[in-house]
């Protein structure tokens, strides 16, 4: 296939693809999956070879947002039976941090809900790093709490953050139509004000929420032009009680088109398969392992995953091997352009990156809620709409995931009941 030929020389050559490629992409049949992700695998191995890094999330604060995205279950008019509770102590995210470094995890993410944190906020949250790292030698940390205020990267940073999470979730086209109390530009900003203060960059999207594919191409080269040094892809998981509940959009061979076109526009960065997987992928979440290098282990935010040892598994019976914490994540010149930040210590600019004397540098997805952290949440129960129509390019509408009488798959959802702000162990 000509594409599929044309992405490959260009994902090797880091070259960006062209938008009407990358929908072209997303526009293939069934009978074509398997070659293309054969195809957007080629370019996964030569910058990260057969290696899977494990991240593990803490929320920190859970529920009670006062944002309105549509998409999560933490927003403040949410109907969701989710866990609320307010900041953990350090000693106590500290404990839940270690429950994923024992199961292989590398990078403990740090998530709280809300618009954005205040300055004692910061200190709580810089406490809580300190106490991690002073636990966890070698561990790297990401934060992701909402829109940044000036100076507070920096501040984060200096507490010992290597990184910061703040997802743009979808096009700046349709943005409005999922959120309405912050803008697309705000959300711009806090990643751009945390590559300022040196802080490994992570930002990515949400697809399933009823957006085209243009909507994911734009999206997915609005991110490639922030240029993060991590890419994690959510998808929606439709929480009863929140205005997107009835959104089941996906199929598993849509979900694998998605993340080989951010494959192909992102070749050399850490794409993370985020929240969702387990719900939409399901049976086929080895396959998606071709075309990311990164997950996350256990559980979401407010949504169970698998099991942890299911995914150590899975990894295993696939034929890629966990990313230990002595091995660099980024290639060469992409762990060179962070200047001594998380991630910057030797790895070969390609062919695989081996293993090597660094930390790698990468980024806190943010699944949970509906798949994002940031700000989420609701001032009022708003009604909102999906945003655009399904298939730009012509694609027919995949199957929703209803029962026989048309009402929500809702048990395909498993609310979180474990780890971080209950009595029971966690699931890592």
């Amino acid at each position: 296939m000509d594409l599929l030929n044309t992405l490959v020389d260009k994902g090797l050559r880091r070259e960006l693809p062209t938008r009407e490629e990358a929908l072209a992409v997303l526009a293939t049949s069934d009978d074509e999956l398997l070659d293309v992700v054969a195809a957007a695998g080629k370019v996964r191995r030569q910058w990260f070879g057969r290696r899977v890094k494990l991240n593990y999330l803490v929320n920190l604060k859970s529920g009670l947002c006062p944002e309105d995205c549509s998409y999560c279950s933490q927003r403040l008019g949410s109907k969701a039976g989710i866990l609320k509770y307010t900041w953990l102590k350090p000693d106590e995210a500290s404990r839940a941090a270690a429950a994923g470094v024992a199961g292989g995890a590398k990078r403990v993410c740090l998530v709280a809900s809300g618009r954005g944190p205040t300055d004692r906020d910061v200190d709580r949250v810089s406490k809580t790093i300190e106490a991690i790292k002073e636990e966890n030698e070698g561990i790297e940390v990401c934060a992701c709490l909402g829109l940044l205020s000036d100076g507070q990267a920096d501040r984060l940073r200096s507490a010992g953050a290597d990184a910061y999470n703040h997802n743009l979730n979808t096009s700046e086209e349709t943005y409005g139509a999922i959120t309405t109390t912050h803008t697309y530009a705000d959300r711009v900003e806090t990643v751009q004000q945390a590559q300022a203060a040196g802080l490994s960059a992570c930002s990515g999207l949400i697809a399933g929420m009823g957006e085209s594919d243009k909507d994911l191409v734009d999206v997915v080269f609005a991110l490639r032009d922030l240029d993060p040094d991590s890419v994690p892809v959510n998808f929606l998981i439709p929480f009863e009680g929140t205005p997107l509940a009835k959104e089941w959009n996906l199929t598993p061979q849509r979900c694998l088109r998605i993340l080989a076109m951010v494959r192909f526009v992102c070749p050399d960065v850490e794409v993370r398969l985020a929240g969702g997987r387990e719900v939409h992928l399901r049976s086929m979440q080895s396959l998606a392992l071709h075309l990311v290098n990164s997950i996350f282990l256990g559980d979401y935010l407010t949504s169970e995953g698998q099991a942890g040892q299911t995914d150590l598994d899975m990894i295993a019976d696939a034929g890629f091997e966990v990313e230990g914490a002595g091995t660099t994540t980024l290639p060469r010149h992409r762990a060179d352009a962070l200047g001594g930040g998380c991630g910057t210590q030797d790895a070969t600019a390609g062919a695989g990156c081996g293993s090597h004397d660094a930390a790698g540098a990468a980024g806190c997805g943010s699944p949970g809620g509906g798949g994002g952290c940031g700000p989420c949440g609701d001032h009022g129960e708003q009604e909102q709409q999906p945003v655009g129509g399904v298939a730009g390019t012509g694609e027919s509408v995949p199957a929703a995931r209803t029962d026989a009488a048309g009402a929500a798959r809702t048990d395909l959802v498993a609310v979180r009941r474990r780890g971080a702000g209950t009595d029971l162990a966690p699931n890592a």
